[in-house]
């Protein structure tokens, strides 16, 4: 390896790459964090009244543990993008940035000078990433969507299975609007290392919709030879179950699935146990029949089909028997013993002090000027020992405009007429 080489093992993947965030709630912002996560620096435009999870149930003035959880690293300024005037620190942001990133509203983006063929006429080395709901084209092009929505519309709500009351319900993490942050943050790198080859910026899109699907990736399949027929029946049947006002869990027994039954029955599944709950995953004939020699059962075929129709229903009303007759810390010794993967079900909150997440570093302690401390989440990746970095709280909202705007080459006076006409602002 050569000294130049070896030198640059432990820098920051983003190094000088300069981000301009355009971005509320969860996707756009958590992917700007990603990137300051490697070393990117990202200044954040805010509305003057700050982005709107920042009063989400504020812990501090302007300060809420949403908007903390995806927008650590950052630098904020505010600006009332519909002023007259927003241009003129616009461009002076962007003529000087790698990445344009924003979630704009359908239309808005045009109504700013933001879309994507504006910025790429002005701007050919810049790398603009934009978040839809729908994706950039189709008859809901235009809609507004959050997380729930496009998590009902793409049935990954459906196939999560939760539900309350004969209605389905979504989960309580936002997993499209994360996933599309994570796809978001792909495409960008892609961008940036193609650029550095063509010295050509370029347009990166992600949809919750796709995004929603991507999670749903086992589903999203069809052999037409094997599942036409089975769809266009459930197409039918769902239909006349929707007509006569059917309940969810009819309406989503409609559902065809690929899994084979004995896996869903047995071997791919949670067990109660004599205290808790217990996850178990099977996935291949070997630890089918590791986990059935382990609880102390037999099934000589393993999860194979066979002609009798009752002998998987007896083998799993034995198989929960057998599991919840010992505690789930029992059973995790005895599995794990086997080779099978197996883990209690634990509820959120536990994770924050779970020895296995400290050992590998997956949250950290920050000490917020506001707050105190906080246990948060690190680094989703890593990459060597510093390649992604724990980052630091914003600073107070508003606390960098003056310091910003500097750094961008406007004077001292100009900013007190910035902050003076609205455009802007310097205190809370």
């Amino acid at each position: 390896m050569s000294s130049n080489a070896s030198d640059a093992v432990g820098e920051q993947p983003f190094d000088g790459i300069r981000v301009v965030e355009f971005g509320q709630f969860v996707a756009v912002p958590f992917a700007a964090q990603l990137l300051s996560e490697g070393g990117a620096e990202v200044i954040k435009i805010e509305a003057l009244e700050g982005d709107p999870t920042r009063r989400l149930a504020q812990l501090a003035p302007m300060e809420s543990r949403i908007y903390l959880s995806r927008n650590r690293g950052k630098r904020s300024l505010p600006l009332h993008l519909r002023h007259p005037q927003s241009s003129t620190i616009i461009e002076a942001l962007l003529s000087r940035a790698d990445v344009a990133l924003m979630n704009f509203r359908p239309g808005l983006a045009e109504q700013f000078g933001l879309d994507a063929d504006t910025l790429r006429e002005k701007h050919p080395r810049l790398v603009i990433a934009t978040v839809t709901p729908f994706g950039r084209y189709g008859p809901d092009a235009g809609l507004a969507g959050m997380d729930i929505v496009v998590q009902a519309r793409s049935g990954l709500m459906v196939a999560n299975g939760r539900q309350e009351n004969g209605r389905p319900l979504s989960g309580d993490p936002v997993s499209a609007d994360y996933m599309a942050a994570m796809s978001l943050a792909f495409g960008i790198a892609s961008a940036l290392y193609r650029r550095t080859m063509t010295g050509k910026g370029g347009e990166v899109h992600a949809s919750l919709m796709q995004a929603a699907m991507t999670l749903n990736n086992n589903q999203m399949l069809r052999v037409e030879s094997a599942d036409g027929p089975i769809h266009d029946e459930s197409r039918q049947l769902l239909s006349e179950l929707r007509a006569r006002g059917a309940s969810y869990d009819e309406q989503r027994s409609a559902q065809p699935s690929a899994r084979a039954r004995t896996m869903a029955d047995i071997y791919f599944r949670t067990y109660t146990t004599a205290d808790g709950w217990l996850a178990v995953a099977c996935g291949s004939r070997k630890l089918r029949a590791a986990f059935i020699e382990a609880i102390g059962l037999n099934d000589p075929h393993a999860g194979d089909e066979v002609k009798d129709a009752d002998y998987y229903p007896r083998l799993q009303q034995a198989a929960e028997q057998r599991l919840s007759e010992r505690t789930t810390s029992e059973w995790e010794t005895v599995l794990a013993r086997a080779g099978v993967p197996a883990s209690r079900v634990l509820l959120p909150f536990e994770i924050l002090d779970d020895p296995q997440v400290a050992a590998n570093d997956m949250l950290y302690d920050l000490d917020h000027p506001q707050l105190g401390h906080v246990r948060i989440l690190a680094p989703p990746v890593a990459l060597d020992r510093d390649g992604f970095q724990q980052p630091p709280a914003t600073k107070p909202f508003a606390s960098e405009t003056r310091e910003i705007l500097s750094e961008l080459g406007f004077e001292q006076a100009q900013i007190d007429e910035f902050v003076q006409a609205g455009l802007t602002r310097d205190a809370i």
